[in-house]
């Protein structure tokens, strides 16, 4: 027997949490995380790996429901079902952008959710087959990896970060989330001391790598200093369009 679907809650109301997984845990259905916000959800989701995401539109904090669930799909595919209470036709029109499976309006049933909740995991199932492979790896892979893997969006803000990343930075996992990689860490040249270039804007710009793999050295805000080769590769989402920026240092051990 298979085991039962694991689900992801993210919203910022507790009580439409709470009621969200009573109505799935009666139908067998495998909670694995309620968060609250959408740069957590980002970040968390890889970990957690869920089989669907069930997100509020508006949530609070930086990152609102629809562009986490952009985001979430463009970098890791998991299947996202939108829940709302909100009239706002246009943030309703780019929603579609997220490419949910559904959007149900509160307040709902649990044969309303339960039943959009089987149907977008068979979709999903079948759909998922056809979707190119994910733009900078497998969540299992890149959350295990021993290398620095940090995503940026067009404007520089750190969206995603794996654990080696955390590490590397050696800050606390909420004081990461969607600061400006240049208020995190620093990069300069090995021999002169001199700071390099900001590779954002010539990433963007051009569409292109930006490498720096000779005499580069990255410092982070508590004084760490390591040698590193440092790449900036453009991420395009599936309609062609640049929308994230993966970043990747791997200290050189001497």
């Amino acid at each position: 027997m298979p085991p039962p679907p694991r689900i992801l809650i993210v919203d910022d109301d507790t009580v439409i949490t709470h009621i969200i997984s009573l109505m799935l845990q009666n139908k067998g259905y495998n909670i694995v995380g309620k968060i609250t916000s959408g740069e957590e959800a980002v970040i968390k989701s890889a970990d957690l790996n869920p089989d669907l995401i069930i997100m509020d539109i508006r949530l609070s904090g930086i990152m609102n429901g629809v562009t986490a669930a952009y985001t979430i799909f463009q970098l890791f595919h998991f299947p996202i079902i939108f829940i709302t209470g909100t009239d706002d036709e246009k943030m309703l029109d780019h929603a579609r952008y997220s490419q949910p499976y559904c959007i149900i309006f509160k307040p709902f049933k649990e044969l309303e959710l339960t039943t959009n909740v089987d149907l977008a995991l068979y979709n999903h199932s079948i759909r998922k087959k056809s979707l190119a492979a994910v733009p900078i790896g497998e969540p299992d892979t890149i959350m295990g990896v021993n290398e620095v893997i940090i995503v940026l969006d067009t404007k520089g803000r750190i969206i995603f970060f794996n654990p080696y990343a955390a590490w590397f930075i050696d800050m606390p996992e909420p004081e990461i989330r969607m600061k400006y990689w240049r208020d995190i860490l620093m990069l300069i040249n090995d021999q002169t001391g001199e700071e390099l270039v900001d590779p954002v804007h010539e990433a963007v710009k051009q569409t292109s790598v930006v490498r720096y793999d000779t005499n580069a050295a990255v410092i982070t805000t508590t004084g760490k200093r390591r040698k590193a080769g440092i790449s900036l590769q453009p991420v395009m989402d599936d309609r062609g369009r640049l929308f994230a920026l993966l970043m990747k240092i791997r200290e050189k051990v001497p």
